[in-house]
């Protein structure tokens, strides 16, 4: 009949057009290499070999801080020093991490992955998670359509065993990657790396695991891009450069529940762009200033020295 062959026809297009996105994705989660830091970053000639000579840590600092004094560099070690990989003998930008099995730095790292044997990080995060989804969808798709020929088994009507092995296989992968995917949309909406979560990035005020968080709608832009109609495709929309990211001074009052803002300037990365390729105009790394330098001043400076608990979350105003 006319609706049989229309049904037919509907079920073999998103059958066909859910597999071809799954690939897609797979295939760009996979083949995009991780992307590393810019020729900024590494140190001179120069300072690498006064690094490598030098055997004290203190004065090997001494020569990172120089180093990064113009880096657009917002956080540091938990000890308050300058990050820097030994292995690849460059400053660590923020959210940059060594992956131990790739050998490489990789810009906003967020995890290695062995099931695509890639690095997760800011050039291929949007395909893993496009990848993850029509994952989630395609095994959704297949359970539904046997799920008939599942119910048909248990009241002793003629099925095949091997559609409902494959019931089974595709339930188990949707409830395995649904938990994966609800993880890392979470992780989106804080605009939080894997790594992120369980280590907090550290700023001059201290660690802070909301640090780089704009507010769910900028950070759900920072990762898919500003135009919505490139957000289902597996194509690089991700804002930034992945060395710098936005950010804005936001002092809160657990008491008081008040909180102010301090807006900085930004440069625009595009001509449709609000996203910056530097967070600041300031080319000074605040970090990297002198302690009697300082972001806060009137009634917040009382609030430090009263030992007010305050949290320190660098943003951006588009």
């Amino acid at each position: 009949t006319i609706s049989s062959t229309a049904e037919k026809v509907v079920y073999l297009v998103v059958f066909h057009l859910s597999f071809v996105m799954f690939v897609w994705s797979y295939w760009k989660t996979i083949f995009t290499s991780p992307a590393s830091p810019s020729k900024e970053f590494c140190l001179s000639k120069a300072d690498k070999e006064q690094y490598e000579k030098e055997e004290r840590p203190e004065s090997q600092q001494e020569i990172l801080r120089r180093a990064a004094k113009d880096l657009p560099i917002y956080t540091t070690t938990a000890s308050k020093a300058i990050r820097y990989c030994d292995r690849c003998q460059l400053i660590k930008p923020d959210r940059c991490h060594h992956c131990s099995a790739c050998d490489i730095c990789v810009l906003k790292m967020d995890h290695h992955c062995p099931w695509v044997n890639n690095c997760v990080g800011f050039s291929n995060y949007k395909f893993f998670l496009l990848f993850l989804m029509y994952s989630l969808l395609y095994c959704l798709f297949v359970a539904a359509t046997v799920l008939q020929y599942f119910i048909k088994f248990w009241t002793n009507e003629y099925a095949k065993f091997h559609v409902l092995f494959l019931f089974f296989v595709a339930a188990m992968f949707f409830i395995s990657i649904l938990s994966l995917f609800s993880y890392h949309c979470w992780l989106v909406g804080k605009n939080r790396s894997t790594i992120e979560t369980f280590r907090a990035p550290t700023f001059r005020n201290g660690p802070d695991k909301n640090g780089f968080s704009l507010g769910c709608s900028k950070n759900l832009r920072e990762v898919f891009g500003d135009e919505k109609k490139y957000w289902l495709l597996p194509i690089f929309t991700s804002l930034g450069d992945g060395c710098t990211f936005p950010t804005r001074l936001v002092i809160m009052d657990p008491e008081q529940l008040t909180v102010s803002s301090q807006n900085e300037p930004a440069k625009s990365s595009g001509a449709n762009q609000s996203f910056p390729t530097r967070p600041l105009s300031e080319s000074q790394n605040r970090l990297l200033a002198s302690d009697s330098q300082s972001v806060e001043s009137g009634p917040e400076e009382e609030n430090v020295k009263s030992g007010a608990k305050r949290h320190i979350i660098v943003s951006l105003e588009s």
